[in-house]
């Protein structure tokens, strides 16, 4: 049996600690051979250059695509996609993969997908079928499934959404969520050991914030993380720990109003541009809930049995634990979720919380798959039609 070169395309931090065990996996295999490109803001020092990261963790970065401008405007970030296009185009030509790995739903990994399906080289997509109806990831993820030839998703809802793309079954498989592995595998820190991390010392009710631009809509995130920001101002007692908005549209004006928070209030805040799993993951352990609309509060999170707020649209369609709170983003729609996080009964009623999203052991049956598929023909799709069957 021959080795497989599989590429592994990652492009923001969040990412790459989704994908950090099914690299594991790769490395470890003697039957495949990890080949890792890096792209988006793991290359930019305005998002903290966590290509670096990546390699101390002990990985070797075989190619480095840059596509990042410096502007986060529509016409920015289509340039960007551009840019993006052409370096694929060199990397792809120069690392020639058997099969390429993307998770999600960015415009970089939409991308990535697009010069590998004009290169001819497979594509095992992780987290299809997944609905986010705020953003335009919505548009680019269903995209990406169609150019893939293997489906690795989080939930059955969405292995059946995926066939509903037309997809073959046993090609779709179920595994879950990626990112419980790191919950269940890794290390995590202790309180003490936490707050020495972060120079932050938490209070008796904590809270962490991850809030990104609404991108379908026209220039609410100014608007909509002040609402967030007054109700946070009159809840004095609450230490925060913000974690920064990603390279999206109108995502720097959220950067900016957490930077002019935590300088005013810098004995009950701090920021970080990138946490970094570890230290991201020991947080949830001593959080009260998570405040915001990244999807790790509804993919994770539930998996520490405390409360996630889910403001707006920006995760609209995901399917969500009964540990979440959805509110819309204005100050009392964001108050009254507030005070039911923080509620006896609703905490109570967490403990006992099932995350939908699974166990952990994605990253070895993703690997496993990957190892032993046959590639043959591969490339040539039918489209499956459950209706003529």
């Amino acid at each position: 049996m021959s080795v497989r070169k599989i590429s592994v395309v990652t492009g923001t931090r969040a990412e790459y600690g989704l994908l950090y065990w099914l690299m594991k996996e790769i490395q470890s295999s003697n039957f495949l051979e990890l080949q890792i490109v890096v792209t988006g803001m793991h290359l930019s020092p305005e998002f903290g250059l966590t290509y670096q990261q990546i390699e101390s963790d002990g990985f070797v970065i075989d190619k480095k695509v840059e596509m990042i401008l410096s502007s986060d405007t529509e016409v920015g970030i289509t340039k960007s996609m551009g840019l993006g296009m052409i370096g694929f185009a060199d990397a792809l030509n120069d690392l020639k993969p058997d099969l390429m790995v993307l998770l999600g739903d960015r415009y970089e990994i939409f991308v990535a997908a697009s010069a590998a399906t004009v290169a001819r080289i497979p594509i095992a997509h992780l987290h299809g079928g997944e609905s986010t109806e705020g953003a335009f990831d919505e548009s680019f993820r269903h995209s990406i499934t169609k150019m893939s030839h293997l489906h690795f998703t989080s939930t059955d809802t969405y292995r059946n959404r995926v066939i509903q793309l037309g997809e073959q079954p046993d090609h779709v498989f179920n595994v879950g969520a990626t990112g419980i592995d790191n919950i269940v595998r890794l290390p995590l820190l202790d309180r003490s050991e936490f707050q020495k991390e972060i120079n932050f010392q938490l209070g008796k009710r904590n809270v962490l914030v991850t809030f990104h631009p609404v991108t379908l809509e026209n220039a609410t995130a100014k608007k909509q993380f002040q609402a967030l920001l007054d109700v946070l101002t009159e809840e004095e007692d609450i230490h925060i720990i913000f974690t920064k908005a990603n390279a999206d549209t109108n995502g720097r004006i959220i950067n900016i109003m957490i930077d002019h928070f935590v300088s005013k209030n810098p004995d009950r805040s701090v920021c970080f541009t990138s946490m970094g799993q570890l230290r991201y993951l020991s947080a949830l352990q001593f959080m009260d809930g998570v405040v915001g609309n990244s999807s790790s509060g509804l993919l994770e999170v539930p998996s520490f049995k405390i409360g996630t707020i889910n403001i707006g649209d920006r995760q609209r369609g995901r399917i969500k634990a009964d540990s979440v709170i959805d509110c819309q983003p204005n100050h009392s729609s964001m108050r009254m979720a507030i005070s039911k996080l923080f509620s006896g009964g609703f905490r109570e009623k967490n403990r006992s919380v099932i995350n939908p999203y699974g166990v952990g052991g994605t990253a070895e049956k993703i690997a496993a798959v990957l190892k032993d598929v046959s590639m043959e023909s591969i490339l040539k799709k039918s489209f499956y039609d459950s209706n003529m069957k």
